[in-house]
């Protein structure tokens, strides 16, 4: 952690930068970050988000300052260095949960599955067999609520976005952008090009966990037919 870069964010966040790349043991660090913060919360830490690299910390200047006794950003500074300084260099973690994503590849729910053999000279089933074979890591849920970036996705089936984003497109959409790949949990725009769908709801506000991914989760794309998914939608898949 002694390479760890911290900057303000404003006037109520600061960032500590783990990492240059988007790597497993960068992201190792940030979830050791996030960890440590989610079970030792100082005094005005309002929230912390991790991302692929950093971590922002967001906090109350009023809190940390001790009702004005103190500085704020350095204060936090402070107890963010302290922090760092009592991680270990690796800490042995649980195993990571690996969660089954069941998805409809192509036709009505993959619209865009032919562009994407025809730009990676791949027959559609070559494509769909390369999106399923690789256990894909959860690096971070931005963008929408309960919305995955993963990595791990085989470069061959790397595609651009789309140059006109759709104005909408459906919960549940699996889609490839650059070399990336990700589900949209709720119904929004986006410009990714889309290869499946699937039944599972991501986001659920009502859940006492609305996110059905999380941070280090590893994934795998498990594909289906029309049917299962129309009896998954209905609760009587047995799964």
């Amino acid at each position: 952690m002694s390479s760890v870069k911290i900057y303000p964010l404003g006037d109520a966040a600061i960032v500590l930068q783990l990492g240059e790349e988007i790597a497993p043991e960068v992201h190792e660090r940030v979830k050791a970050v996030a960890r440590y913060l989610e079970q030792h919360p100082f005094t005005g830490l309002v929230e912390y988000v991790p991302a692929f690299t950093t971590v922002t910390v967001y906090y109350d200047p009023w809190l940390v300052s001790q009702k004005g006794e103190l500085a704020p950003y350095a204060e936090v500074e402070r107890h963010l260095r302290q922090m760092l300084s009592q991680l270990p260099a690796s800490a042995a973690t649980a195993p990571a949960q690996i969660k089954e994503i069941p998805v409809v590849y192509g036709g009505d729910f993959g619209p865009d599955l032919a562009f994407v053999a025809q730009h990676t000279g791949l027959h559609p089933q070559e494509v769909i067999a390369l999106h399923t074979q690789p256990q894909y890591l959860v690096y971070m849920i931005g963008f929408a609520p309960g919305f995955p970036y993963l990595g791990g996705m085989d470069p061959r089936i790397a595609a651009p976005r789309k140059q006109v984003p759709r104005k909408v497109i459906p919960a549940g959409a699996v889609g490839i952008a650059g070399q990336q790949t990700g589900v949209y949990p709720l119904e929004t725009p986006g410009g990714w090009q889309l290869i499946g769908r699937t039944p599972l709801t991501l986001f659920d506000p009502q859940r006492e966990s609305p996110s059905l991914l999380n941070m280090g989760d590893l994934v795998r794309f498990v594909p289906i037919t029309e049917r299962e998914f129309a009896s998954w939608k209905e609760g009587a898949y047995e799964h």
